[in-house]
């Protein structure tokens, strides 16, 4: 994966000193400016795109929770500050962490390890749009996009996609672990479905393809949230 850009935002010398230094020592850390006001971050990411922002809370101009409020896409961001009364506000804009000045280099290293690891999780779902699963003694290549639903069939289950069918010696369980969460949804004990083929649906029933699947008693939940 690349490197995560990053910038700080700190009106005090000694604080933006250490946060290059902390920074400097990270090797997927890539500093590319620190500003002394949020003002002047605005006009950088107008035309600048970076992966996470080091906040300071109390700014001249600016102050940072409103800087936040004012970003439509936000990147990550870690607020770093002496004043522990903003971490409930903090957290409710989605701030993956809340550095409490001072701060150790192992804090700062906790707090931008969450941030990597997001990173990190972004990229596979971007790039990866398949699986392999074994059949007969072969791995097979099946897409996300190609797949209908999945049956359980004792210790083998059933891939149905848009090019044929599929069995293969996993359980549910073990597939969906390895299935985007966001497209595919377990309705039934025994059913996954892509969220993506389904054509129509009851209380009682989703309809792929012109295939009635069941929804089970303690899945009705997921059919709401569609």
């Amino acid at each position: 994966m690349s490197k995560i850009k990053c910038i700080v935002i700190e009106d005090e010398p000694l604080a933006a000193k250490v946060l290059k230094d902390y920074i400097a020592s990270v090797p997927f850390l890539e500093l590319q400016q620190v500003f002394k006001d949020a003002i002047l971050a605005s006009e950088f990411l107008l035309s600048n795109e970076t992966d996470l922002i080091f906040l300071d809370i109390h700014l001249p101009r600016l102050k940072g929770m409103a800087f936040l409020k004012t970003l439509a896409n936000p990147p990550s961001v870690i607020v770093t500050t002496a004043y522990h009364q903003y971490a409930v506000e903090g957290y409710s804009l989605n701030v993956t962490d809340y550095l409490l000045k001072p701060f150790e280099l192992e804090r700062f290293l906790t707090a931008v390890n969450k941030v990597y690891a997001d990173h990190r999780r972004s990229a596979a779902g971007e790039i990866r749009d398949f699986i392999f699963v074994n059949v007969q003694k072969r791995k097979v290549k099946i897409l996300f996009s190609d797949m209908l639903y999945i049956e359980s069939q004792r210790e083998y289950i059933r891939i149905v996609t848009t090019k044929g069918e599929y069995l293969s010696k996993m359980s549910t369980n073990e597939i969906e672990e390895l299935l985007p969460q966001h497209i595919f949804k377990r309705i039934h004990r025994s059913f996954i479905v892509s969220v993506n083929q389904i054509d129509a649906y009851t209380a009682e029933a989703v309809e792929i393809k012109g295939i009635s699947i069941p929804i089970g008693r303690g899945y009705k939940d997921v059919i709401d949230e569609l």
